[in-house]
């Protein structure tokens, strides 16, 4: 079974973010860049999914500048096989990129797609269910739970009551989420070993997709800064506060 995994390059999780002095976006200027969270538990569950002898081939996909060659050795250093950069400059949106991973998935033809439920920058969370939508595969989202039995892939997702498990008929779409595993660390002998792994470099139009965006981005701002609190000596004075201050009742 062939499994494809669509990864992201996005601002590491331990740097604050700086937004740019005009305001038209974020300062990625000598900011460290790292796979999606979300992304490296979608690629450890590939990995693993190999190890049990279910998957025979993993391909892991990102669309974005050629300085995301990065993260796809990476991925190939924690056990994919090999890599394809669809190399984009533009900024795109979740609707783009979801076509340009359907005409990935046209091409490599894999029996199971498994992306991060959302990226740690924009937070769409649109991607996997967009894919699907445009595949026409079934989707299991938010999985804490992954497991290939015959043709179908059983997937245990976390809902408001609980948690639900629903039988997709593969080929299938998985996001993944933050339970689903613990992703492993790469040894150095596999990342001088992914060095020599084949990544494949092509473009949005060699695919025949045009990735030309409907919504722009008008204005980007840091979050406000929030007021320190204080401490009140009794439930009276809570009440006033609220009913004259804050004025919420």
């Amino acid at each position: 079974m062939k499994v494809l995994v669509a990864v992201k390059r996005v601002v590491d999780y331990n740097v604050k973010v700086r937004v740019k002095a005009d305001n038209s976006g974020v300062d990625l200027a000598n900011v460290k860049m790292s796979m999606n969270p979300f992304c490296e538990i979608a690629v450890e569950e590939a990995v693993r999914l190999k190890e049990k002898g279910v998957a025979s081939e993993i391909v892991v996909v990102t669309i974005g500048p050629a300085t995301a060659q990065e993260q796809l050795r990476t991925a190939l250093a924690l056990g994919a096989d090999r890599a394809i950069l669809v190399e984009s400059a533009d900024e795109l949106n979740s609707l783009a990129v979801a076509k340009l991973l359907k005409a990935v998935v046209d091409k490599e033809q894999p029996q199971l797609v498994i992306l991060g439920k959302q990226a740690i920058d924009s937070d769409n969370n649109q991607t996997g269910q967009m894919l699907a939508a445009l595949s026409g595969y079934a989707q299991g989202t938010f999985a804490s739970k992954v497991e290939v039995a015959g043709d179908k892939v059983n997937v245990t997702r976390e809902v408001d009551g609980g948690l639900q498990t629903v039988a997709l008929n593969l080929p299938a779409i998985v996001t993944t989420d933050l339970r689903l595993n613990e992703p492993r660390y790469a040894s150095l002998p596999n990342i001088m070993k992914a060095k020599k792994k084949p990544l494949e470099v092509v473009t949005p139009d060699a695919l025949g997709v045009s990735t030309t965006s409907t919504v722009k981005t008008l204005k980007v701002e840091a979050p406000a800064a929030r007021s320190a609190g204080i401490k009140v000596k009794s439930v009276a004075e809570l009440v006033e506060k609220l009913k004259n201050e804050a004025k919420v009742i």
